[in-house]
Formats: C-alpha cells, sequence, structure tokens
C-alpha cells in the first residue's frame, strides 16, 4: 500500500501552497538525541526565527474564521474542514478544524470523533490534539493535527514507549512524573465511537473529568492516538527553558528556537524537560480548563 489518499493530496495541493505564499514551511536542522532505553528524541533546531504562533504576543486574529482557502484539502461532513497547516515543520502536515466556532479547551465531541474517523478511512499518521494555551495550543478555534504517515511506518520517535503504558491498571509509588501524568488505552474496534469512548476513559483516568458532569475539562491535557492506541498526558505549563512543548514533544518530537536553553537540555535531557511540564504529583485541578 503506498500513500493513502489524503497525504498524496496533501502532497500535491503543498505544492501550489507553497507556490502561492499560502504555506510557510519551517527549516530546522534535525539531531537524534537520546532518550532513556531505546526510545530517543528528534530534535529540530529552527532556522531563523520562530513563527507568528510561537512568538509571545496579544490577541492574534482566528485563522480559521475564514481558513485560507488556498490551504484547504476538503471538507469532513458538514461540520469539519481539513486543511494544510501553515507552518508545517513536515510537508503534508493537515488539520482537522470545525467549521464554526468551537473552543479548543472545550470537550471533543462525538462530531468531532465522526470527523476524525472519516479521514483515518484515507490517511494514516499521528493524531494530536493540544487542549488549551497551557498545553501547547496556538489557537483557540477548535483543530486536531494529522501527521501523516505511510502504512507500516513508525508514528513517533517514543511510539514504543506509549505502547508500554496500554490499557495499565493502577500506577508504582516509584514511577515518575511522566508514568504519573500519562495513560494510555487500545482500541478494540476501529469505529468513531470507539475512538470517542476511548478519549472519555482517559479523561476520567486523568482525573480530567466527564462530558456529562463538568462542561468543560477540568484541567490542560495532550492527546496522541494512531489507529490502535490512544495515549493522554495531563499538562501544567507550555513552556520550560525557552522549549514550547506540545503534545508532539510527549511523541518524542522537539523543537529548538532562539529562544531555547539546549545547555539545560544537554545537562538534563528531553524527559526532565517533559517531567517539568505536567502537574506536580500533589496538584489538582487547572485554571486553564476555563481559560
Amino acid at each position: 500500500m503506498g500513500v493513502a489518499r489524503l497525504h498524496q493530496l496533501a502532497i500535491q495541493r503543498s505544492e501550489k501552497a507553497v507556490t502561492s505564499g499560502a504555506l510557510c514551511p519551517l527549516t530546522t536542522r534535525v539531531e537524534r538525541f537520546p532518550g532513556h532505553g531505546d526510545q530517543g528524541f528528534e530534535l529540530r533546531h529552527l532556522i531563523g526565527s520562530p513563527p507568528p504562533h510561537l512568538r509571545p504576543a496579544g490577541p492574534k486574529p482566528n485563522p480559521f474564521l475564514p481558513w485560507d482557502q488556498r490551504l484547504e484539502l476538503e471538507p469532513v461532513g458538514s461540520n469539519h474542514v481539513l486543511i494544510l497547516n501553515k507552518y508545517p515543520v513536515q510537508i503534508g502536515h493537515m488539520l482537522l478544524i470545525s467549521r464554526r466556532w468551537a473552543p479548543q479547551n472545550g470537550w471533543l465531541t462525538p462530531v468531532d470523533w465522526q470527523a476524525v474517523h472519516a479521514v483515518r478511512k484515507h490517511s494514516e499518521g499521528l493524531w494530536f490534539f493540544n487542549s488549551g494555551p497551557s498545553a501547547g495550543a496556538s489557537q483557540p478555534h477548535r483543530h486536531l493535527q494529522l501527521l501523516p504517515r505511510e502504512a507500516g511506518e513508525s508514528l513517533c520517535p517514543r511510539e514504543g514507549w506509549w505502547e508500554t503504558r496500554l490499557d495499565a491498571i493502577g500506577v508504582s509509588d516509584n514511577c515518575d512524573l511522566l508514568d504519573i501524568r500519562t495513560n494510555a488505552v487500545s482500541f478494540q474496534t476501529d469505529s468513531a465511537e470507539a475512538l470517542h469512548s476511548s478519549y472519555l476513559d482517559l479523561c476520567q483516568a486523568q482525573g480530567i473529568g466527564h462530558p456529562s458532569l463538568e462542561t468543560s475539562p477540568r484541567n490542560p491535557y495532550n492527546l496522541l492516538f494512531g489507529n490502535h492506541w490512544m495515549g493522554l498526558v495531563s499538562r501544567s505549563r507550555h513552556e520550560c527553558h525557552g522549549f514550547s512543548v506540545n503534545a508532539l514533544g510527549f511523541a518524542g518530537y522537539l523543537l529548538c528556537s532562539e529562544r531555547s536553553d539546549r545547555s539545560w537540555l544537554d545537562r538534563h535531557g528531553p524527559e526532565a524537560l517533559l517531567s517539568e511540564v505536567v502537574p506536580s504529583a500533589d496538584v489538582r485541578g487547572s485554571t486553564d480548563a476555563k481559560g
């Protein structure tokens, strides 16, 4: 099986979007960075200034209302649209956005998962979701993200790390913060209902709540999932030592900019960086769920 239909469409549309100036790929230098065991990291050094969504600034206009038609791939049902990420590190990076306003820090709904499932029929890859500013979300408008992969290709550098957490029962007292603040489950069936159910199970396991009881999630979080598993990380802040960390950090992808303290990373390692952006063991709740 070659490149899936939507992946191929994203690559073709990207070429035209770059020519028109709608797409602005980031230039990076890749470095492999060791992690614990054989679960390493891919550290990308950004060449040039950070893109607008990574720069500290005041309120920004919503880029999805309206979205740039030159970046559109195709509609997904009546409620979502699949578009290209304007500032990709990987060509073909897609965003699944809601047509109408929906908050990024609200609950993902059955309609969202139906749209995800529809896209998954035509493109494999690593999906991720940043639930709010403290989880690394750069925009408040609802959007899930997809990094396409060819069939059989590894989803991410830390895929094995996540697979060791599938359906784990309980956490021992001597685990580090990453163990405590992460959970993962495997899918029993490939359906929108299974995706939604797995999402709700993970939210409850991490103390984030349930939409039947809370109007919005209690805490910020990152969500990652592929064809057979889904993982969730509780978050406390988006940046540490000059590194902006979203869901991709927990997949093993880190972006190093001119603001990043690389010497700190060399001394302490990526796992220490990730441990500093999850809640401490005695923290309960977060204001970001409301912000």
